[in-house]
């Protein structure tokens, strides 16, 4: 198991002279110029203090590597505390994730393949509602979910999605909706769409826009 107890930031550029939420960046004399790596740190402090739900994840059987990179470093971007693998899901330490993750399971606790009941049990336990991003007959669309409070996202592998032991194991499910002719999300799109969604639930509840 890999573990680290900081939250995640990234320091990635942030689109220029745009206002995240309502907050708006250090832009200087330039507004439409990219922001300088401290500004940027200084803008995701702000909202890493605004932020006070935990998030968490689970990864079923998710084995393409340069998914689990993307899934990875998408989590840490956003703060999640804990990622429990589960199946045969790839881990992180895979070189070819590595690619996409580029060191940012540094910045997230994770823990080595369990049986995907085990990890939601223990998700549970510690206090999160398992949420399943998934096609069901009950699923409800992802904005219309209730994702507030501590919540922990269960994704299923690239070929089959989620088993229908863990859609049984899950306190819910919602689905993304589609408007294209296309069948599915990639899984580390998917990830990153409904970890968006968490958050933006979040800051809208208290009155970040």
């Amino acid at each position: 198991m890999t573990t680290s107890g900081e939250r995640a930031t990234t320091t990635s550029s942030a689109g220029a002279g745009t206002s995240t939420g309502g907050e708006r960046p250090v832009s200087g004399a330039n507004p439409r110029r990219q922001l300088r790596p401290t500004d940027v740190k200084r803008l995701n402090r702000t909202w890493r203090r605004g932020t006070e739900a935990r998030l968490a994840l689970i990864l079923e059987s998710v084995t393409g590597p340069f998914n689990i990179g993307s899934i990875f470093r998408t989590a840490a971007a956003f703060g999640a505390e804990t990622i429990w693998l589960a199946g045969n899901a790839t881990p992180p330490t895979n070189p070819k994730a590595q690619k996409t993750a580029l060191g940012t399971d540094r910045l997230v606790e994770w823990h080595e393949p369990v049986p995907v009941g085990e990890a939601v049990r223990t998700a549970r336990q510690e206090g999160y509602t398992v949420v399943a991003v998934e096609l069901t007959g009950d699923a409800v669309p992802l904005h219309e979910a209730k994702l507030d409070g501590d919540v922990c996202l269960l994704l299923g592998g690239e070929d089959h999605g989620c088993s229908p032991a863990s859609l049984e194991a899950a306190d819910a499910v919602a689905y993304i909706p589609q408007v294209g002719r296309v069948g599915s999300f990639n899984v580390a799109v998917a990830a990153a769409i409904a970890m968006a969604e968490v958050r933006r639930q979040e800051w809208t509840s208290m009155g970040r826009p």
